[in-house]
């Protein structure tokens, strides 16, 4: 599965920006995309997920009421609408697919979020 994550840049504190990651190389029924970053300084944590049936979804805490993920099955994609966004928001942000036995096995090579004030 490649995966090519785009949308990143340079916003102010406030403001948003949309992620959007899209997928090919592998049917998308094996696999779902979710989104994960990396703070300067910090280890790679989990931002938003999607439960596979999309009924359900898992957000940091940090980003709860802020963020929505959404998927587009037949672009096989997923996007990250980020609101409000804060200066601890700057990071590089991944897509991973996630296989059915949990194992993340792709990862994107990121796209870079600053937020500044």
């Amino acid at each position: 599965v490649q995966l090519q994550a785009s949308g990143g840049g340079m916003v102010q504190v406030g403001g948003s920006q949309r992620l959007s990651c899209a997928a090919s190389g592998r049917t998308s029924s094996s696999f779902k995309l979710d989104w994960f970053r990396q703070a300067p300084g910090k280890e790679r944590e989990a931002v938003a997920a999607l439960s596979w049936n999309g009924d359900s979804t898992y957000y940091a805490d940090s980003v709860k009421g802020r963020f929505i993920i959404s998927r587009d099955n037949a672009k096989d994609a997923v996007y990250l609408q980020m609101n409000s966004l804060k200066p601890e928001d700057t990071g590089v942000y991944y897509c991973a697919a996630q296989l059915r036995n949990g194992v993340y096995e792709y990862w994107g090579r990121g796209t870079l979020v600053t937020v500044s004030s």
